[in-house]
């Protein structure tokens, strides 16, 4: 018999799902639910100790070296969604637990959001919405983004998306990446800048980057005083892309127009947060990926990685 662990489905998305069902059935395989976050290592080790496969359903699970060391049956961790980041694969490795993921499952709705946050500040959908509900009938002018610049930060999956919509509503796309290459530029219809450039031209910053050492905080003082006055600011990747700090100091002065932010480099949001207090930030709680589609897609995958490693078979391996 097989234990399958998922231990922080909070909130629950595979608990009630057709592939959690699919999972049950399979001969040999017992598997147990947590509906809320493990609360320390301690707490998420008793969750998974005695597992030899954890679905990983939420990217604030740590998975540690003393973790990944003290769980004794662990073999596989399947993390649903295409953030790795919080698993340490150096102790993965060497302990011989193999660790998948589903990449792709979400690219169309992230980049969906990505840009319905640009287009709601642009339009400045938030604040009108909530004027006109106080019994306001207020003016002033909007913001169109046909003919302007968009600044693709990442062309991966989710960054490609981007500019392919963007295009679609008539943008003009600058692009940065770490690895550009000259086919993916005439495949995108594009022209790859460096970041400064990107910046500094760009009506509208969107981030699409993994979290990496190389990554983490690379969007800064610096790089905000770079950016025009009325620039929008957009991050549906990784809170710890970014110096919050300086955002909210950029947005506070003026320095930038408006950010719109899915990701935070500590979630969920604290509520003395500063952002919290600025008018020209907009907010989604990590939610851009989690349409009916891609959530039903990225669980299956899940679980098709899961079956797939128990009969040898393995794919969408990282480590």
């Amino acid at each position: 018999m097989v234990f399958i662990a998922i231990p922080d489905d909070d909130p629950p998305v595979i608990s009630q799902s057709r592939a959690l069902q699919r999972l049950q059935s399979t001969p040999d395989i017992t598997v147990k639910t947590w509906n809320s976050k493990p609360s320390s290592d301690a707490d998420l080790l008793r969750r998974i100790g005695a597992a030899h496969t954890v679905i990983n359903i939420r990217s604030s699970t740590q998975f540690t070296k003393d973790v990944l060391e003290s769980s004794q049956n662990l073999k596989h961790i399947a993390i649903w969604g295409a953030g790795t980041d919080h698993v340490d694969f150096f102790t993965a490795r060497r302990l011989g637990i193999g660790v998948t993921y589903t990449p792709n499952t979400a690219t169309v709705s992230v980049a969906e959001h990505a840009l319905t946050l640009a287009l709601s500040l642009a339009h400045r959908i938030a604040e009108l919405n909530s004027r006109v509900r106080e019994g306001e009938w207020p003016r002033g002018l909007l913001i169109q983004l046909a003919g302007k610049t968009m600044g693709v930060v990442g062309t991966g999956a989710v960054g490609s998306r981007m500019v392919r919509i963007s295009q679609g509503i008539g943008m003009k796309v600058h692009a940065w990446t770490m690895h550009p290459s000259d086919e993916r530029a005439s495949l995108l219809g594009i022209r790859y800048v460096d970041l400064e450039t990107l910046l500094k031209e760009s009506d509208v910053v969107s981030m699409h980057l993994r979290l990496s050492n190389q990554a983490r905080g690379m969007i800064g003082a610096r790089e905000f005083d770079l950016m025009k006055p009325s620039a929008l600011f957009i991050n549906t990747a990784r809170g710890a892309l970014v110096d919050e700090r300086a955002l909210y100091e950029a947005l506070l002065a003026g320095t930038i127009a408006g950010a719109g932010l899915d990701t935070f480099a500590e979630e969920p949001m604290k509520d003395d947060n500063p952002l919290r207090e600025l008018p020209n930030a907009i907010f989604s709680p990590h939610t851009a990926g989690t349409t009916t589609e891609a959530l039903a897609t990225g669980l299956d995958m899940a679980v098709d990685n899961v079956l797939n490693f128990l009969s040898g078979r393995v794919e969408n391996r990282v480590v």
